[in-house]
C-alpha cells in the first residue's frame, strides 16, 4: 500500500472518530431516535407516576400517586391506570381521594393542574412512550427548531458522551407546544458518543416571563425545566426510564406553588412473548 493510500486511511479513520460536529451527531441521533420509536412499539411495561403540590410555607397542599400499565397500538399507545392515591390538605388534614381529577371545591387549581401536567406532559399521543416530545430536541422534526454546540466529550456513569448544548433559533414563549418554527426551549444533551443514543437530556426556558406580565398580573414561573435519563435495553433500543421536573408558579398574585412530576418506566416485556425484563433505574435529583 503506498503512502499516500496509508495517509488517506487514517485521515478517513480520523475524521471518522474525531471530526464530530454538533449537526452531525444530532443527525445520527434524531435517526436512532426514529428507528427506537418504532422499536418501543413492541413492549408493554409500567408506569409510576408522582405528582407533588407545596405550599410556600413548605407544606404538602396535594399529592397524586399514579400507576400505568402501557401497551403499544398500531401508530400510538393506550394507558390503563391500574392504581390511584390522592390527597389533599384542607384545615391541616390530609384528605385521600380515589380518582384522575377529583375537586373537592369549584375552584380547585390544584386539581386542575394535576390533571392537565398527567395528561399533557406524560401522555403524548404522538410518541411511543407518552413523553411529550416538544421537551426534548431529539428528533429529527424538533431538530430543526434548534442551533446545537458541542461542548466536549466526558465520561457519564462509566460511558463516554458528547455534551451538546442548544437554544432556539427563533425563541418565543408562545411556542412552546405548536407545530411552528419557533420554541420557548432550551438545554443540553449527553450523548452516548459510540452508538449516539441519549443517555441525558435537560430543558429549560430560553426566555423569561416578561417583567410586565409578573407586575401587573402578580405572574412568574421559575426553575420550569424537565430532566429525561435513557437506559440501553438491548442493541439498538433505548428506553426514557426516569423523567420529571420541579418548578416554582405564582399566579394572579394568590396562587403559589412548588409543583414537581416524576415519572418511572419499568418492568418491560415483549407484547407477544412472556419473558420480561426489569432493571433498576437512576432517581431523578
Amino acid at each position: 500500500m503506498s503512502s499516500t493510500l496509508v495517509l488517506l486511511a487514517v485521515l478517513d479513520w480520523y475524521f471518522a472518530t474525531h471530526a464530530q460536529t454538533a449537526e452531525v451527531i444530532m443527525v445520527k441521533v434524531a435517526a436512532n431516535q426514529d428507528r427506537a420509536q418504532q422499536m418501543r412499539s413492541a413492549f408493554v411495561y409500567r408506569q409510576s407516576m408522582l405528582i407533588r403540590f407545596t405550599r410556600g410555607n413548605g407544606k404538602l397542599a396535594r399529592e397524586e400517586q399514579r400507576e400505568y400499565v402501557v401497551t403499544p397500538t398500531e401508530t400510538s399507545f393506550k394507558k390503563d391506570l391500574t392504581h390511584f392515591i390522592g390527597k389533599y390538605e384542607k384545615a391541616g388534614k390530609l384528605i385521600e381521594y380515589d380518582k384522575p381529577g377529583y375537586q373537592y371545591k369549584d375552584l380547585d387549581i390544584d386539581g386542575d393542574l394535576a390533571n392537565d401536567l398527567a395528561n399533557d406532559l406524560a401522555n403524548d399521543q404522538h410518541s411511543r412512550d407518552g413523553i411529550t416530545q416538544d421537551l426534548f430536541a431529539l428528533t429529527g422534526l424538533k431538530q430543526k427548531r434548534y442551533a446545537f454546540r458541542l461542548e466536549g466529550k466526558e465520561n457519564y456513569r462509566g460511558r463516554e458522551v458528547y455534551r451538546i448544548t442548544f437554544k432556539p433559533k427563533k425563541p418565543s414563549l408562545l411556542d412552546c407546544d405548536e407545530d411552528g418554527d419557533g420554541t420557548c426551549w432550551a438545554g443540553e444533551a449527553l450523548i452516548d458518543s459510540h452508538e449516539f443514543q441519549p443517555v441525558l437530556v435537560r430543558t429549560w426556558l430560553a426566555k423569561g416571563i416578561p417583567m410586565a406580565v409578573q407586575i401587573l398580573l402578580g405572574t412568574n414561573l421559575k426553575h420550569l425545566g424537565f430532566k429525561v435519563a435513557y437506559q440501553k435495553f438491548e442493541e439498538g433500543l433505548w428506553f426514557p426510564v426516569t423523567y420529571g421536573g420541579e418548578f416554582k408558579l405564582r399566579a394572579v398574585f394568590f396562587y403559589k406553588r412548588t409543583i414537581s412530576l416524576s415519572v418511572m418506566n419499568s418492568g418491560f416485556q415483549r407484547s407477544d412473548v412472556t419473558s420480561t425484563v426489569s432493571f433498576g433505574v437512576p432517581a431523578i435529583p
